[in-house]
């Protein structure tokens, strides 16, 4: 099996939470987060602390540092610690936060509702394939 960089196994962590996948998550001041991972994938677990990325994903919040734990027990007593410290330092905002989660990889397109691609839709219709449907419509049919 071949190593991974720790720029790789950050940007894995961080697809992981941004994908709602961090089993604990907690905003810290200054718009930074703490977050406890499982990779199931390799099933490792990890503590992230990172900021948020101001250029959609293309960069890793710099200051971003991450821990690599064996077990999930492990991870969880070492994340424990650090929301301990945080608290005790001033720093903890919010225990359980899902703030600006997803914001990491945030293109694409936007679903507007259930229906939007739905033939229905007049800002997708395709006003010459629903002429040709309507005249085929109107044609009478031979007995």
């Amino acid at each position: 099996m071949q190593e991974r960089s720790e720029e790789q196994i950050i940007s894995r962590v961080l697809a992981l939470e941004n994908d709602g996948q961090a089993e604990r998550r907690a905003e810290l001041t200054d718009e930074r987060f703490l977050s406890l991972v499982n990779d199931p994938d390799t099933g490792r677990s990890y503590i992230l602390r990172h900021g948020v990325d101001e250029f959609d994903g293309a960069d890793i919040p710099p200051g971003t540092e991450v821990y690599e734990y064996p077990s999930s027990d492990e991870a969880q007593r070492a994340y424990d610690q650090l929301l301990e410290e945080s608290r005790q330092a001033g720093e903890l905002v919010e225990e359980d936060s899902s703030e600006d989660v997803g914001d990491f990889e945030t293109s694409g397109a936007e679903v507007r509702d259930l229906f939007s691609d739905s033939d229905e839709d007049e800002l997708i219709r395709d006003p010459v394939i629903s002429e040709e449907e309507t005249d085929e419509e109107e044609e009478p049919k031979e007995p």
